[in-house]
């Protein structure tokens, strides 16, 4: 049997748009506190940042399966280490976030 290369890109570019809505849900529940009646100017700052961040990773991801569908799919290095230290960054405004 021999391997089907665009079997393996396509669960990979499946894979990518399944992080990028956990990201969006990761985003929105960072961003919940600022819509608060009693919001502080850090909260708002946070949803701000998570909202950023939630961008980026969105941007990332679509660059990545973008990636993916040339023939044959390039490798992701820079893509897939840019994604990890946004995803540490969402990490570090989800600690602020439950301690604020």
């Amino acid at each position: 049997m021999t391997p089907d290369p665009g079997a393996s890109a396509e669960r990979t570019r499946l894979a990518w748009r399944r992080t990028g809505l956990s990201a969006a849900a990761v985003g929105l529940l960072a961003a919940r506190p600022a819509f608060t009646p009693d919001a502080t100017p850090p909260r708002v700052l946070l949803a701000a940042a998570a909202m950023t961040g939630w961008v980026i990773l969105v941007r990332l991801s679509y660059l990545r399966v973008r990636g993916l569908r040339r023939g044959p799919p390039q490798p992701g290095r820079r893509t897939v280490v840019a994604y990890a230290w946004v995803t540490v960054g969402l990490a570090i405004i989800g600690g602020l976030v439950v301690t604020l």
